[in-house]
């Protein structure tokens, strides 16, 4: 019981702080979600700096990856152009000459998981800016969060759907080999719940049809689902059950954010097919 009070109050201060992000102020998005970005990062690169003789440069690489999510965000709604990525690209540089002076056995291990982290958690967290961001607006933060909005519920709908129906009826394995509880009944549920509850945001975003909301939501349940169990599979060839405890009952920020991180890039993909083509 006090297990289930734990994880009950941190899902609900946690998802108060997101959504208070995303509906309050621009400022206040950009603030919280690169401490998301950087944390995550700190958390990929704990997980991973024992594994192989792998030694990351944990601090600064934390740093270039909220950097890049912060200038994602300033050029993305056209308050700067392509020079804000120059103090990224000498950070990528950095990355490969540093490991001359590290002397080590493997530099590969350095250099793979240095920028794997940074595609996996800074490149997907980055392309948020992209979606939240209104076109044509030059110079001008111009914030519509009802995408980003929509992605997080379609996401914990699912979570919610997929572990009530799986953990009463769920028979057939989903993905053994990778996650042995996950069946596709659970799949099936989490999707029936998301495409149901998709049909909400018609009324409250009518601009965008039906059937958008359709597609998107579908989209972002199937990829959502690939996204868990790649992290899965990340933490089972690190042998650890949880990516981290900074969310008391509820693991690391990865654990939190695993079926976003393929969830983001899917939804701009979405946005720039179907919406605003």
């Amino acid at each position: 019981m006090n297990n289930l009070i734990k994880r009950a109050l941190t899902g609900i201060i946690f998802v108060a702080i997101l959504l208070g992000a995303l509906c309050f102020h621009p400022i206040l998005y950009l603030l919280v979600f690169s401490l998301i970005t950087a944390l995550s990062l700190w958390e990929f690169y704990g997980l991973i700096k024992h594994y192989e003789n792998a030694n990351i440069q944990r601090v600064i690489s934390c740093i270039g990856g909220a950097y890049l999510f912060i200038a994602t965000f300033a050029y993305a709604n056209g308050l700067t152009d392509g020079k804000i990525f120059l103090p990224y690209i000498l950070f990528i540089m950095y990355t490969f000459i540093a490991e001359l002076y590290n002397n080590v056995s493997n530099p590969i291990n350095n250099w793979s998981f240095t920028l794997l982290a940074q595609v996996y958690c800074a490149g997907s967290f980055s392309l948020l800016n992209f979606i939240t961001s209104t076109p044509n607006t030059p110079g001008e933060v111009v914030f519509n969060p009802i995408y980003t909005i929509a992605l997080f519920v379609f996401i914990w709908l699912n979570d919610t759907g997929a572990y009530l129906v799986g953990s009463r009826i769920g028979k057939r394995r989903l993905f053994e080999r990778i996650s042995p509880k996950k069946s596709w009944e659970g799949f099936f549920g989490g999707l029936i719940v998301v495409l149901a509850a998709s049909q909400a945001f018609v009324w409250y975003a009518p601009e965008i049809s039906w059937y958008n909301w359709l597609g998107l939501s579908f989209s972002i349940v199937l990829f959502g689902t690939w996204g868990d169990l790649t992290e899965s599979l990340l933490k089972r060839t690190l042998g650890v059950k949880d990516s981290g405890n900074l969310l008391p009952g509820h693991g690391g920020m990865l654990d939190r954010f695993d079926s976003v991180m393929m969830a983001i890039p899917t939804t701009y993909i979405y946005i720039e097919l179907f919406i605003r083509n």
